[in-house]
């Protein structure tokens, strides 16, 4: 097989990507894997560290740019539009999944176009204005939830869930083994949430972490890494606070309840390793799309969403002791959340894209 992923920008685009990746080259080691992105992502920085070839397009987004960017990004779309020509001629693909992000809306066109198979993966459960136009040349939509298939037309639209990389759910079996200790994981993302960071410690004023004997996890992000170890120290909690969590499979396995946004990765890793949370989506995140995220875990039992605009430190800590003195619901949550993941999503998009290459 040759496949082109294309798409990227921003890790929660491009992780699920690589997922698939992934899966076709365990399938069949000598499967070609070529990726199209733009420099400016983070696929630039990723991609070549786990060995993947990268195709560079110029391309821009157009949401929130002012008039002038604006201008600036129809203007490179053209451009686009040839270069992906060109990629998509001189590899030769059976066939093109878009991922999300700028550079996934030139890359599909064109192959649709040139009569490539194509299918776009939609991680969040409000698509975001590229992949609901991709929608309508695509063979094939991959969706997470139930929900965000009236979002595109029908008879296309496969719900597999979003794909998590294979060695997160190694490490998962691998360690991490409780330690009879309540443990609370609470991240913002691999740069931090300030807001989450100084709310939380607020809450600890609010919980008997004593006498409940609880311990913290806590990536913080490298900006507020010393505030937050010297506010543990003073509290007198205690906590394993770390800027950036390098085995985070192993520390999802140790925790009782996680504390944290809802950007796709992070609901995908939530539902696959089956815990409990508590969203705190960013709220400014385009379309409110972890909003959304958060709203589907938390009509089924498997979330407690709060709102970030409303949240105070008192009512964090009464979310969080009401699920430290019940731990029936909070059982519950868990296969709740689990039920919502599919460890086999990106195995299930491979086997529909070997059909439609076939076809």
């Amino acid at each position: 097989m040759k496949v082109i992923i294309a798409g990227g920008g921003t890790g929660g685009h491009l992780f699920p990507g690589v997922a698939v990746a992934e899966e076709f080259l365990r399938r069949d080691g000598t499967s070609r894997i070529l990726f199209i992105g733009t420099k400016r992502g983070v696929e630039a920085a990723i991609l070549p560290q786990l060995g993947f070839e990268l195709a560079a397009l110029d391309v821009a987004g157009i949401k929130g740019k002012g008039f002038g960017g604006m201008v600036k990004a129809l203007m490179k779309i053209p451009q686009s539009l040839g270069r992906s020509f060109g990629i998509i001629r001189d590899f030769g693909p059976d066939i093109l999944v878009g991922v999300g992000g700028y550079a996934s809306g030139p890359a599909v066109l064109a192959a649709h176009w040139m009569g490539v198979k194509t299918a776009v993966m939609e991680q969040n459960a409000l698509p975001g204005i590229t992949n609901r136009l991709l929608g309508r040349f695509v063979d094939r939509v991959f969706v997470t939830f139930e929900e965000t298939k009236r979002a595109f037309p029908g008879g296309k639209v496969i719900v597999t869930g979003n794909p998590v990389r294979a060695g997160f759910l190694r490490s998962m079996e691998e360690g991490g083994e409780k330690n009879g200790r309540f443990t609370i994981l609470v991240f913002g993302g691999s740069q931090g949430a300030h807001r989450i960071n100084m709310i939380f410690l607020e809450a600890l004023k609010f919980l008997p972490m004593e006498r409940t004997k609880t311990r913290v996890i806590h990536q913080t992000g490298s900006a507020d890494f010393e505030t937050v170890r010297q506010a543990y120290g003073d509290l007198g909690v205690e906590a394993d606070v770390r800027p950036f969590i390098q085995d985070m499979p192993r520390v999802f396995r140790s925790a009782d309840l996680l504390v944290c946004r809802a950007g796709a990765t992070s609901i995908a890793e939530i539902t696959a390793s089956g815990k409990a949370a508590i969203l705190i989506p960013f709220p400014y995140a385009v379309h409110d799309h972890q909003t959304k995220n958060a709203e589907v875990l938390a009509r089924a039992g498997a979330a407690v969403l709060a709102v970030e605009k409303d949240l105070t430190a008192e009512v964090l800590a009464r979310m969080i002791e009401d699920l430290l003195n019940d731990p029936r619901r909070l059982r519950e949550m868990s296969e709740k959340s689990r039920a919502l993941g599919n460890v086999r999503a990106a195995s299930d998009i491979v086997d529909e894209c070997l059909r439609l290459a076939a076809a």
